[in-house]
């Protein structure tokens, strides 16, 4: 398909990470001919999600992406004497910094091998030191934007990458029953270990697990396909900008959501749980009567402060901390509003910030369940495919209505250079890897496909992150399927506070009697250094010798990643160098929790291409097409389409839509 592309097209989008899906899928749906192209053998980009050997492939990517020498440039003899070429960079440089530590028992043998794997996968691991035993680690080199990774792994993806693999629609549920959630093509859990409906393990049970299981690294890689792990950590604010565009343009057809469970918060050295509702707040054991009546009120001025002007514009120049201490609310209500809710630092946020973010914590909740938070299953990497997958829907109902307008997508297809017109100053084209000159009116492309020379002002802030696999939570539940977000107070001066979001293996994320711990910050130093004191005080490493102590409080750390990754979403579109009018720049993942910042971007894209066209609309519905002919009913009646939930679906399991409305 790739050496047989039209020759033009109405927008060219290059990247394919969510807010390029985003107005792909948009400017499709308004009737544009859309190019979507990614040099990567992989959707999402820097939100890309991974199995486990799919994250090592992504590694070793990376090391080999540091030895690519930049030629001379083929394009050069396609551009005529009135045009000029801006280069686009072969080489990603948005990854830095990368260190992976297995601390897990490593019996690998020559025959293991990831089930339902395409090709064998031979690892080998090497320790740091003979000495070190299973303290073993895959160390980086000199170079800060590569990785070395000590194995040979498959080149094939993990099934999020393949759109084919995943086109069994369900619908979105919060929370949810895990056997409900798989069938044969998408579901990792074979059926000897579906869960009970409950998901409740029994006290005896979550006792003696640790003591059954000794996980080696021989496991991980087997059940590898089981991993889904993202490269940028957010959840999904119920009431956020990206469900209400789920909800409005349909794409949430191609999701499912679980409600966060939990709310913790780290406080002298211990992990508890923050009460967040009205029905947590009255049941807490940790709240005396009196601060149960304090928060309460505190949280009730909060949801309608802007209508007391008079109690907060005396203080909007002092931090959110200061202004929580005229409140007469204890130390301890303090720290959890602070931390918690707000979700913010002793010096980060003024009074007028902090108001605000405490506010739209609690507007989110209730809406799905008794936290503001979902998550989506099977990783963040699933969102950009779901409007990759709705703009293919659009392109086959478009060509049904015999329409030639529609979307086509690209894997491991670059573009070498823009084409730019002297005169007018306009790009008028794209010039790819086989030397085809595709013509376009508008382009959008993603900030790591620029060269140096394009970038050369620009500056850049980053983003550590931390991946983790370890054998239990950091805070003993019930049950042992809990989604959990926390938040870990900066611990120095000039550092940041670290978000924590631990994923069980009911959110398809992990193999089953381990979790996958996420943590992010912005960048001090590097993503280890950062990290790194969270990790030790929160995880201890994993030892044969540890795992016969139950009496062991903190969960043991399998296997550790750290990579520092770059954060574009505040630069401004003229720090780049001579930029044509009608070549647009996406960003790529921020720092922040939600993704309203990717949504705003798009929808500000979408408008300057097609303006006072409706932002996604949802698709016209293959039943109410008419066209001449009978032809065309048989393929309408086979397509995609699920009706919604049965409004007598309870709560536990619902479809992701308007709780207010009958339907959506």
């Amino acid at each position: 398909m790739a050496d047989n592309l039209p020759s033009e097209f109405d927008v060219i989008v290059i990247g394919t990470g969510l807010p390029e899906s985003i107005t792909a899928a948009a400017c499709s749906r308004s009737g544009q001919r859309v190019l979507h192209v990614d040099s990567r053998s992989y959707y999402g980009g820097n939100w890309a999600s991974f199995s486990f050997s799919g994250l090592l492939s992504w590694l070793k990517e990376y090391q080999e992406n540091s030895d690519i020498v930049n030629e001379n440039p083929a394009w050069q003899e396609h551009i005529l004497e009135n045009e000029e070429g801006i280069a686009l960079s072969r080489k990603d440089k948005t990854i830095q910094h990368v260190e992976v530590f297995c601390y897990a028992s490593q019996d690998l043998h020559e025959d293991v091998e990831e089930t339902g794997a395409l090709q064998k996968n031979h690892a080998s691991v090497t320790s740091v030191n003979p000495t070190e035993g299973e303290h073993s680690a895959y160390l980086p080199s000199e170079d800060e934007s590569s990785c070395t990774v000590s194995c040979q792994m498959p080149t094939e993806q993990t099934p999020n990458s393949d759109l084919e693999s995943s086109l069994e629609i369900y619908d979105v549920e919060a929370t949810g029953e895990e056997g409900k959630r798989c069938d044969d093509k998408t579901c990792v859990k074979s059926a000897s270990e579906e869960e009970t409906s409950e998901n409740v393990l029994t006290t005896e049970d979550t006792t003696l697990q640790p003591k059954k299981n000794r996980i080696t690294y021989s496991q991980i890689i087997k059940e590898g396909r089981r991993f889904n792990i993202d490269l940028v950590s957010k959840l999904l604010y119920s009431r956020g900008l990206l469900i209400d565009l789920l909800i409005k343009s349909n794409v949430s057809r191609y999701a499912e959501f679980k409600n966060i469970t939990r709310i913790l918060a780290f406080r002298e050295g211990r992990v508890e749980q923050v009460p967040c509702s009205r029905a947590d707040v009255f049941n807490s054991k940790q709240l005396t009567m009196v601060e149960k009546r304090m928060l309460m009120k505190f949280l009730t001025f909060c949801m309608e402060y802007e209508e007391h002007p008079d109690e907060y514009k005396a203080y909007e120049e002092i931090t959110f901390s200061e202004y929580l201490k005229t409140q007469k609310l204890t130390p301890n209500l303090q720290y959890f509003v602070l931390h918690s809710i707000a979700m913010t630092s002793e010096t980060a946020s003024n009074t007028i910030d902090g108001l605000k973010a405490t506010k739209n914590f609690l507007h989110c909740l209730g809406r799905y369940g008794n936290t503001p938070f979902l998550f989506p299953l099977y990783g963040q990497g699933e969102l950009p495919q779901c409007f990759c997958r709705s703009l293919n829907e659009v392109e086959r109902l478009l060509i049904w209505m015999c329409a030639v307008f529609g979307g086509i997508y690209c894997l491991r297809h670059s573009v070498q250079c823009l084409v730019v017109d002297k005169e007018s100053r306009k790009c008028k084209a794209v010039i790819d890897q086989f030397g085809q000159r595709i013509i376009s009116k508008h382009f959008l492309v993603e900030d790591s496909y620029f060269s140096e020379n394009t970038c050369s002002h620009v500056q850049y802030r980053q983003i550590s992150r931390s991946v983790l696999i370890t054998d239990r939570s950091v805070l003993k539940a019930d049950s042992d399927q809990q989604i959990s977000i926390l938040t870990v107070p900066a611990m120095e001066t000039g550092t940041f506070a670290v978000r924590v979001i631990e994923l069980c293996s009911s959110t398809m994320t992990c193999m089953k009697g381990t979790y996958l711990v996420h943590l992010t910050c912005t960048s001090s130093k590097t993503a280890r250094e950062d990290l790194e004191p969270v990790v030790q005080k929160l995880f201890t490493p994993y030892t044969e010798t540890e795992i016969e102590n139950e009496e062991d409080e903190k969960p043991r750390l399998l296997w550790a990643l750290y990579f520092n990754m770059r954060d574009s979403s505040h630069v401004s579109r003229n720090s780049y160098n001579d930029l044509p009018s009608n070549i647009y720049v996406c960003s790529g993942p921020d720092c922040g929790l939600g993704n309203d910042n990717a949504v705003k971007q798009a929808e500000t894209l979408f408008q300057q291409i097609c303006p006072n066209e409706d932002f996604c609309p949802p698709p016209p519905n293959p039943e109410d097409i008419v066209i001449d002919g009978d032809s065309l009913q048989s393929e309408a009646s086979e397509s995609s389409f699920i009706p919604e939930a049965n409004s007598e679906t309870p709560q536990e399991s619902r479809s992701l839509g308007n709780p207010e409305q009958s339907s959506q």
